[in-house]
């Protein structure tokens, strides 16, 4: 489930002294600091950024003189420095690849001399439960390389709180402490996971993300171009009901989870069907509760055998059709995200917006919603379509109206601010583009705008067209849509 103001999981930003087991090891100069200097995007003025400030993390070296870190350590990045552990010299640092979905990142520095004398670490297996392991870093408060242990508790799929994406991940009761973040955990010498979040609700526990994600990312990168985690982009219901299992036509030793929706994009959309029981994937066999085997007493998530693989491979898929079991394939073709109504937090991405008399339009985001600290103190429709919308061809993204500025154009209207936008002009508003369609293609006196509520915001199109570079000029706003907009031709 999607949280966008979930406080139970915290991004981190860490670390104690080193042991001297890993001294003997000579890891720590492997180990490195980053300073970010950051600026975020402004939702409540999305042609604005915000002003700068700064945050620290971990990184360590890996092969091909790369930096691994986490890519909120780095996010909406304006300069980065790094430095080794036990060194005062910085050096400038520039992102080579960055994974949000899986909050994964690559830096490079220009200044070969940085990597002089170290040796890179190697990146390990998936580590099992009660396996030890350290987790090196530089949390807030000092500049030096310190080191927690502990071990490995539990392996599973957790929101990972920089995307909110679910996806593989390992906790462990190793201290982690804002500023580990990127910071690696060692077993055996080698990389088996990057520190990133912890839960503030318990003592000790935190979370890194594990070898095979890092495998996975490090793997995408290599034609120089991050494609994704992929996905099936779907919706599924366990069966572990007698009578709905019986629905559909399942035996006793048969085992799985029916499809309930797919969305548009999908791509099982023409190959698989509503009432689908996927009953093994790559030959795993699916359990009721949506669960294959891992390792001997372990169950993971059905979908890390899609997660696991790249855009563009083959999955294969026995289903249960109308009692019949069939054979299929399936070759991925989304990433984790594309697939949903609300989107997952955006970095490094300047917000849409369009400007017409006054009114500000914006499609929801985790982004947009986060300009409420708490989660009840948003509106509750925009929540709800946060947490259980889906995408359709009917609705593809929900558009706000995030703002109403004071100009006579737009006196009555400014309790409107935060409704959503069904109607423009007798037109259904499925997306952005349909909603800027609809404004400059529309001859008529005036423009119609219809919320979700019913309520009209009527603007005389001409008023409307004067008063927007007036408004503009007294609200010192340079553009009336966002660069995305710009590039999309109005459809007549």
């Amino acid at each position: 489930m999607k949280a966008f103001l979930n406080k139970t999981l915290t991004v981190l930003f860490v670390c104690i002294l080193i042991g001297p087991l890993y001294a003997e090891q000579n890891l720590g100069n492997a180990m490195v600091k980053i300073y970010t200097v950051y600026t975020e995007y402004d939702y409540d003025m999305p042609w604005q950024i915000s002003k700068q400030k700064e945050k620290t993390g971990s990184g360590s070296i890996i092969s091909g003189k790369r930096i691994l870190t986490n890519a909120h350590v780095i996010a909406d990045q304006r300069f980065i420095q790094v430095k080794h552990a036990g060194e005062a010299k910085k050096y400038v640092a520039e992102v080579e690849f960055v994974a949000h979905d899986c909050d994964l990142a690559v830096l490079k520095v220009k200044d070969d001399s940085f990597f002089t004398g170290v040796e890179p670490l190697a990146i390990g297996d998936l580590p099992r439960m009660q396996d030890r392991v350290a987790v090196f870093g530089f949390p807030e408060g000092g500049d030096e390389l310190c080191i927690t242990e502990g071990v490995v508790s539990r392996v599973e799929y957790q929101n990972y709180a920089h995307s909110i994406a679910s996806l593989l991940a390992c906790q462990i009761d190793a201290a982690i402490n804002a500023g580990n973040s990127g910071g690696p955990v060692m077993k055996d010498g080698e990389i088996v996971g990057v520190a990133f979040q912890k839960q503030d609700s318990g003592e000790k526990i935190g979370y890194m993300i594990p070898a095979p994600v890092i495998h996975h990312f490090i793997k995408d990168i290599e034609d120089s171009r991050y494609h994704g985690v992929p996905s099936l982009e779907a919706y599924f219901q366990s069966m572990e009901n007698p009578s709905l299992r019986a629905r559909y036509h399942m035996n006793e030793n048969q085992t799985g989870v029916v499809v309930t929706y797919i969305p548009p994009g999908s791509p099982i959309e023409s190959i698989l069907k509503n009432g689908d029981v996927i009953l093994a994937i790559d030959g795993h066999v699916v359990e009721n509760d949506g669960t294959i085997a891992l390792r001997d007493y372990e169950r993971i998530d059905a979908d890390y055998v899609v997660n696991s693989k790249f855009i563009g491979d083959s999955v294969q898929f026995r289903i249960l059709r109308d009692g019949k079991v069939i054979d299929v394939g399936v070759v991925l073709t989304s990433p984790i995200d594309t697939s949903l109504l609300v989107p997952y937090t955006q970095y490094d991405k300047s917000p849409t917006y369009y400007i017409v008399g006054g009114l500000v339009f914006q499609p929801l985001t985790a982004n947009y919603l986060s300009k409420w600290p708490q989660q009840k103190d948003a509106p509750a429709n925009l929540v709800h379509y946060f947490f259980n919308g889906r995408r359709s061809i009917d609705q593809m993204q929900i558009i706000v109206l995030s703002q109403v500025f004071g100009d006579e154009i737009t006196m009555g209207y400014s309790h409107l601010t935060d409704n959503i936008i069904t109607q423009v002009n007798g037109k259904r508003i499925v997306s952005m583009e349909d909603l800027v369609n609809a404004i400059e293609s529309n001859t008529g006196e005036y423009h119609v705008i219809v919320d979700e509520d019913g309520n009209q915001i009527v603007l005389g199109t001409s008023k409307a067209k004067a008063a927007n570079q007036r408004i503009m000029n007294n609200y010192e706003i340079r553009s009336d849509r966002s660069g995305d907009l710009k590039k999309s031709p109005v459809k007549q």
